[in-house]
């Protein structure tokens, strides 16, 4: 099986922030997040600081930007509803671009775009730096409960498990001569989503089992093993990931004490 749709986000490379360990990462994108969404909606200048900020991360890193701006089309559902915003708000109205939109709604829009926008590119570039479970074993080793941890694990695995099941059934369906052209295809379709819950509950009924018979005993030997046994992070470690967000904190308390 090759990669999945979650192991795609990685980027493979060997800058300074790929060998950071998880749980400093983890902690500085958090960090960031908090700060940014801490920050003043009026100051725009700030939130430019911060798009520097993370374009120096992606530099450092090596991931290219246009990865970074095809991957920030996940937002496009929030970034329509913000454009709604100021037309639907109530409150004092301008004009802009000859239409009579919110003031309000307007700093609404901007405030979910720019602190959302940079939330997700953050995220990004976390996902980009980090495989998917050196993430969980980051969390493992920020003490998070380990039944969140299998949890994420197992959501991990199986979506692309699923996600292999879901492309073998739909070259099934083509190899039998069938193509979604109108809304008469929507039984078709329900009835494919159907058997594909089944499969991957029954699916996973088997994994238990198999599970079960090889000791399993309510958590994953290696992720346990790894996250209670490892060195953990250094010191020089910790005060490499922090750049990002005490840079962060500086640009936010500028931002508050600005006049």
């Amino acid at each position: 099986m090759g990669p999945g749709p979650v192991d795609r986000l990685y980027v493979p490379g060997a800058s300074r922030v790929h060998r950071l360990p998880p749980q400093t990462k983890i902690v500085a994108v958090l960090a960031f997040v908090l700060l940014v969404v801490a920050t003043p909606r009026e100051r725009m200048w700030a939130f430019g600081v911060y798009a520097l900020l993370l374009a120096a991360v992606a530099l450092l890193a090596r991931v290219p930007f246009r990865t970074v701006a095809r991957r920030t089309v996940i937002e496009v559902p929030f970034v329509a509803f913000a454009i709604l915003i100021p037309f639907v708000a109530e409150g004092e109205k301008i004009g802009v671009l000859g239409l009579r939109v919110s003031e309000g709604g307007l700093w609404d829009a901007w405030n979910i775009l720019a602190k959302g926008t940079l939330g997700v590119v953050a995220s990004i570039l976390l996902a980009a730096t980090t495989e998917p479970r050196v993430l969980l074993l980051g969390i493992e080793r920020l003490r998070m409960p380990p039944l969140l941890t299998q949890i994420a694990a197992f959501m991990l695995r199986y979506a692309d498990v699923v996600a292999a099941e879901l492309g073998r059934m739909r070259v099934a369906r083509a190899s039998r001569g069938f193509e979604a052209r109108d809304i008469r295809a929507t039984r078709v379709l329900a009835r494919s989503i159907g058997a594909l819950f089944l499969r991957s509950y029954e699916r996973g009924e088997r994994v238990h089992l198999a599970m079960l018979s090889r000791g399993y005993d309510g958590r994953m030997p290696v992720m346990h093993d790894a996250a209670t046994n490892g060195t953990g992070a250094t010191a020089a470690q910790w005060t490499a990931a922090a750049v990002l967000p005490s840079a962060a904190a500086l640009v936010a308390l500028a931002a508050w004490i600005a006049p």
